[in-house]
């Protein structure tokens, strides 16, 4: 069995079809909480803790998953490209949007954190929840925080918005198709994103670009905010 598990294809194939299968599931049963990511997680961090295979082991084979994400981010440009007379004209609204969105959710979960008692270092850790994993891993480790602790929360808020984002969206009486998209990206990052492309290719450059803007401003602000915060609130 160990010997199997030292080839790296079959990790990249293990992952490959528990996503499938997700898909599929989710696709014959509607059911919005079997998210395709949130069951592919569970399945393979209860495969690995079964067999007792070490994290490292398994990253040999799905770092060509990590290496074919870059392609993949880089495809956002086709709808963003197809929108782009959109997006000129509503630039000023998408900027000052996200620029909203980007103070409303630090600001949000700092408070939130420390009136749960929350120290300096986790605080700073889940500073950059909304945006997407290597920039928000950058802002933890320019501020303080704890980076995998920043990994798994921004994991954890993407899960969450891509189940409950559009229901919660509608809930609230937000209907105009440009703000549910924005709103995806800019709270819910590249899971966020991925969702709103299954609805279609303009939902997925609008989500696109609130998830690009949105990151923009946090690595931006996200400093400053969180000293004029500690200054107020004392962390």
């Amino acid at each position: 069995m160990d010997g199997i598990f030292q080839n790296e294809l079959v990790f990249f194939t293990f992952t490959i079809i528990v996503y499938w299968l997700a898909q599929r599931l989710q696709a014959k049963t509607g059911i919005l909480l079997l998210n395709p990511i949130l069951i592919t997680v569970v399945i393979i961090i209860s495969f690995l803790m079964v067999f007792h295979v070490d994290y490292e082991t398994y990253h040999g084979g799905s770092k060509y998953i990590e290496f074919l994400l870059k392609p993949a981010v880089v495809a956002l440009g086709v709808p963003l490209y197809k929108q782009l007379e959109v997006i000129r004209k509503q630039a000023l609204n998408i900027i000052i949007s996200q620029l909203a969105g980007c103070i409303t959710g630090i600001v949000s979960v700092v408070l939130i954190a420390k009136l749960m008692g929350a120290s300096k270092e986790i605080i700073y850790s889940l500073a950059p929840k909304s945006v997407t994993t290597p920039i928000a891993i950058e802002i933890t480790k320019s501020i303080g925080g704890i980076a995998p602790l920043t990994t798994s929360v921004v994991i954890v808020v993407g899960i969450f918005g891509a189940v409950f984002g559009y229901g919660i969206l509608k809930l609230t009486g937000v209907k105009n198709p440009m703000a549910q998209s924005l709103s995806m990206g800019n709270a819910s990052h590249a899971i966020g994103t991925s969702k709103s492309m299954e609805i279609s290719p303009a939902f997925g450059a609008m989500s696109s670009i609130g998830l690009i803007v949105n990151g923009i401003f946090t690595a931006i602000l996200a400093p400053y905010v969180l000293k004029l915060l500690g200054i107020w609130i004392e962390f």
